[in-house]
């Protein structure tokens, strides 16, 4: 299986999710003045739910919105690994091919089977 993607996807994504943590938090709250109107509706069990989803608008909002924070924490590792492990592979390239001999006498001892000395 082969994995491509281009260099700056999993920055574009980390950037993408922070402001859309900030978006999330945001609409919580206007769901919350949204449903204001239906408050006087709910009886009994469902009128505490949603005086209680009420009281603890900002904490949820503030919850969803950490938990979107460690994602882009992860997405940031996630890109710092990439990067490291793209720079580390091209360097034991560059070492590897650095001390190798292609030299046409070496290569074509190589093809034909024959050991240099």
């Amino acid at each position: 299986m082969k994995f491509s993607m281009e260099e700056q996807t999993l920055v574009r994504l980390g950037q993408r999710t922070q402001t859309e943590s900030e978006d999330l938090g945001t609409l919580v709250r206007q769901l919350v003045e949204a449903a204001e109107p239906l408050e006087g509706v709910f009886n009994g069990p469902a009128r505490a739910k949603f005086n209680e989803f009420k009281a603890k608008t900002d904490q949820i909002a503030t919850q969803l919105n950490n938990a979107l924070s460690g994602i882009v924490g992860s997405i940031q590792g996630q890109n710092l690994a990439f990067v490291t492990a793209a720079e580390d592979g091209a360097a034991a390239h560059n070492t590897a091919q650095g001390s190798s001999d292609f030299s046409s006498e070496t290569v074509l001892a190589r093809i034909s089977g024959q050991a240099t000395a």
